[in-house]
């Protein structure tokens, strides 16, 4: 039998149970992989329930730096759960490993010829190192751990700074977490031929990147942003924004003279309730927002029109999981787009920003306030589960100090005085923004109702048909406007000139490098452009027009970016191209080029050579 044989590119599959407390071994042996300067990106792949059920944890390692989920298989498997036994050999590739708990003997009808089994009774030396059951379980995930940095040669000394780091001030727990790493190192060195032929060496590969999950960067992000009220109710995958958001509020928001918060995070009774907290500290001029996911958006929607017809700003962080309904909780998928993107009854149009990494989910979670009060409207932040829950490995976070935050056209009680009329839905700047004022700052100028129904420029109710459509258009031209001020697409370095383009966002984005190369491999080249934000601006409709064929890669069933394009720019239909993956897994490059090259009718332009 031939073995893969590799060095610091192979895909490891950890096989637990649900509630077993695997994530934290498994995401520990990902930091070790990150900390010898190697590209890696874990993927914990769970059930909705609490526990019990079978769970994956996926650790893609690649010094070229293809860090997307990868088809296929995986070059080794740790198998601790019986549940999932079957599923799990036949997920290794031929010439892999096998990596199980033998103190059962496993089922000879599942001795595959064309891997390599390596049995180690991890549950037998539980059960003769510890007497409290609950360490019985947790350490068997350190164990093989401890085996793995011996059987992939790994640096020891690595994991045991991270046990340091994760138990720092908890310090009666370093030693026992250590024995148990040694513990399954030693058992490893003795049973088996060390290291195998697929191995780690330390790399500069990673450089000054980070590795973060984006509901962690979002949420130090509001903070930053200037947030300080968040109205909420826990969904997965979102509940963690908030939860950071308040964490690092706990650390940058205490007032140091009083000790008093500087922020207010209240958990509502429904998702409805919580965007209505949000709306209302926007509507009082405090930084607000809330976090959920589909059906979520789904119960908001009403106050999503209000918030756009009242022109209020508001940032909601929609971390999208796979639909409809209920659907698949732990699942991701990029299937809320058109949801969000036409929120609420009538002629709505909201703005959305799409994050593909932890840096923008930073970036733009902080930018999103600023563009809520500069276009007095709801933000849409658009991640997903993938991106939300699973660390990615990104650029630093970073922040200007000397930052003001843009908080739009506010007039004060001063200003309001040199105002002759203030009409606060005037469209004095030709640019549909209006002007507006926080409640109590003038005793008699900048007083205005909010309300859901039509008014005029001075906010008087009317139903006269001429006011409602000045006030429409009006809207329409505000939404022409954020086009000009939201983060612009990018253009990926490979510009051939070919006349076959690709357009994809979000979390495609971790697949998109790899995929050009596998196109470029066949002898194909095509231009790629990547969405951050909508409404689309002049720069999206130019790339759609130069191209005869483009393809739109996304993540849902009925292609709604592609949806999104047609009706918006009002381009052919049939030159428009959908590559659909809604499975519930991220995305993989070789998903994506397979469908490109099955459906390809344009001869692309091949690559050119790199001088």
């Amino acid at each position: 039998m031939k073995s893969i044989n590799s060095v610091n590119e192979f895909v490891i599959r950890f096989a637990n149970t649900n509630g077993t407390g695997s994530a934290s071994a498994n995401n520990m042996f990902a930091k070790a992989v990150f900390r010898m300067g190697i590209p890696v990106s874990p993927r914990n792949v769970f059930p909705s329930n609490i526990q019990g059920m079978p769970t994956w944890f996926d650790v893609r390692v690649s010094d070229k730096g293809y860090l997307a989920r990868r088809e296929g298989g995986s070059d080794i498997v740790v198998a601790m759960n019986s549940q999932s036994m079957v599923a799990d050999v036949e997920h290794v590739l031929p010439g892999g490993y096998f990596l199980y708990d033998s103190t059962k003997e496993i089922d000879p009808s599942l001795m595959r010829k064309d891997i390599t089994f390596l049995g180690m009774p991890i549950s037998e030396i539980c059960l003769r190192e510890y007497t409290d059951p609950r360490q019985r379980q947790l350490f068997k995930n350190v164990i093989y751990v401890g085996a793995l940095a011996a059987l992939l040669d790994m640096d020891f000394d690595i994991l045991k700074g991270l046990i340091s780091d994760q138990f720092r001030g908890k310090e009666k727990l370093i030693a026992p977490n250590v024995h148990a790493l040694e513990l399954g190192y030693q058992q490893a060195t003795t049973r088996f031929n060390c290291p195998l032929s697929i191995t780690l060496k330390s790399s500069d590969q990673v450089g000054s990147r980070i590795l973060i999950d984006g509901n962690t960067a979002a949420g130090l992000g509001a903070v930053y942003g200037g947030a300080t009220v968040a109205g909420w109710y826990p969904i997965t995958p979102s509940t963690s924004v908030v939860e950071n958001y308040e964490k690092y509020c706990e650390r940058l928001r205490i007032d140091p003279a009083t000790g008093k918060k500087n922020f207010a995070v209240m958990q509502a009774e429904d998702e409805l309730a919580a965007i209505g907290i949000a709306i209302g500290g926007g509507w009082n001029g405090a930084r607000s927002f809330t976090a959920t996911s589909g059906p979520g958006v789904s119960l908001m929607t009403e106050f999503l029109g209000l918030a756009y017809f009242a022109e209020i700003p508001v940032v909601l962080m929609n971390v999208q999981r796979a639909g409809p309904s209920t659907g698949m909780p732990t699942r991701t998928q990029q299937s809320d787009i058109t949801a969000c993107a036409y929120a609420s009854h009538g002629d709505t149009k909201q703005v959305l920003l799409f994050p593909s990494t932890p840096n923008e989910c930073f970036n733009m979670s902080a930018d999103s306030f600023d563009l809520a009060e500069r276009l007095q409207t709801p933000i849409m932040v658009m991640s997903d589960l993938d991106l939300g829950m699973n660390d990615h490995l990104t650029e630093e976070l970073s922040w200007d100090d000397d930052r003001t935050y843009d908080r739009g056209k506010v007039l004060n009680a001063q200003q309001l005085e040199e105002v002759e009329e203030f009409g606060r839905y005037l469209d004095v700047d030709d640019d549909g923004i209006c002007y507006r004022t926080y409640p109590g700052t003038h005793p008699e100028k900048g007083i205005f109702f909010t309300r859901g129904t039509s008014r005029d420029e001075y906010a008087a109710y009317t139903e006269k048909g001429d006011a409602y459509v000045r006030n429409m258009e009006r809207l329409e031209k505000k939404f022409r406007t954020a086009a000009e001020i939201i983060p612009q697409p990018q253009m990926h370095e490979y510009n051939s000139g070919s006349k076959v383009g690709v357009i994809y966002y979000g979390t495609t984005d971790c697949a998109m490098t790899e995929t050009l190369d596998i196109l470029g491999s066949k002898g194909y080249s095509v231009d790629a452009m990547r969405i951050r934000a909508f409404p689309f601006g002049k720069a999206v409709e130019e790339f759609v027009s130069s191209h005869d064929q483009v393809f739109v890669v996304e993540q849902n069933r009925d292609g709604q970016m592609r949806s999104l394009l047609i009706n918006e720019l009002e381009v052919d239909p049939a030159k428009m191209v959908k590559v659909t993956h809604y499975d519930g897994m991220p995305i993989t490059a070789d998903f994506i080029s397979t469908s490109i090259l099955d459906k390809i009718v344009i001869k692309p332009a091949k690559k050119a050579k790199r001088g």
